[in-house]
């Protein structure tokens, strides 16, 4: 069932999406050459809970963590650890999700880890734009179709692989709620979007092939190929005249630019 949101609803998921871009920023000021993927997780947890939130990951269906830490090959759902230190040349995929006052806050970023290739960086510029391209389609009267196509469209004009066994879902009281949002499909079809819904819209596009592998672990999905992925996630509002975009991606990019 799709639960339509109050506006005062919607500023409540406003202020939970907004800390964790904030959050966000804060572990991206930390990723660097050297540091683990443990140590990165330590340090959303704590500042989740310094700002009034709980971690809405840990836990979750038994989820460890409060941060999915995703390095190269790994789509999504990496656990983070002390054996996974970070090194030049990688990217890493960070999924952040924050409970408070009764609603949820989910995003992701990809962030390179020092100097990365210029295919790398053009796999995390796609990734992104393809992102944007979905995010214009979430007004009301288009349908969760128009999203995914926008977004598949866009990623295959480059050659990259649209993963199709995880999507983006909506976003309210729970961590998962309907409907789905595929990053691959046609116009014109699946649900009606409507003034209200908030949907998170999550491309996860492979450098390569879009065949993916469920590790043993559980959690952690990567690519056959092993080549790179990335993964970049807005919280989405459906208004009459165009999306209202819970999410803000410039506190993240600021601090990786001071």
């Amino acid at each position: 069932m799709i639960h339509l949101k109050t506006d005062e609803e919607i500023e409540l998921l406003r202020e939970n999406n907004i800390l964790v871009s904030q959050t966000l920023a804060e572990v991206g000021r930390h990723i660097r050459p050297g540091v683990t993927t443990l140590e990165l997780d330590r340090i959303a947890e704590e500042f989740i809970r310094a700002h009034g939130a709980v971690p809405a990951f840990l836990g979750y269906q038994g989820f460890p963590a409060s941060l999915c830490v995703s390095v190269n090959e790994q789509v999504v759902h990496g656990i983070p650890s002390a054996d996974c230190v970070l090194k030049e040349g990688d990217i890493v995929s960070v999924d952040c999700g924050t409970f408070m006052k009764g609603f949820v806050g989910d995003s992701a970023y990809t962030f390179a880890v020092g100097e990365v290739s210029e295919e790398v960086r053009q796999l995390m510029e796609v990734t992104k734009e393809a992102l944007h391209k979905g995010t214009a389609q979430a007004k009301a009267g288009n349908r969760v179709g128009d999203v995914s196509a926008a977004v598949q469209e866009y990623a295959e004009r480059f050659g990259y692989g649209v993963v199709r066994e995880l999507e983006g879902h909506g976003l309210g009281r729970k961590m998962h709620e309907d409907p789905g949002v595929p990053n691959y499909g046609a116009r014109g079809r699946g649900p009606l979007l409507k003034e209200g819904m908030v949907i998170c819209i999550e491309p996860m596009i492979n450098m390569g092939t879009k065949a993916v592998v469920f590790e043993r672990d559980g959690w952690t999905v990567r690519t056959r190929d092993r080549k790179p992925a990335a993964h970049y996630e807005f919280a989405v509002a459906v208004r009459k005249n165009g999306p209202d975009v819970l999410t803000d991606f410039s506190i993240i990019e600021k601090a990786l630019n001071n």
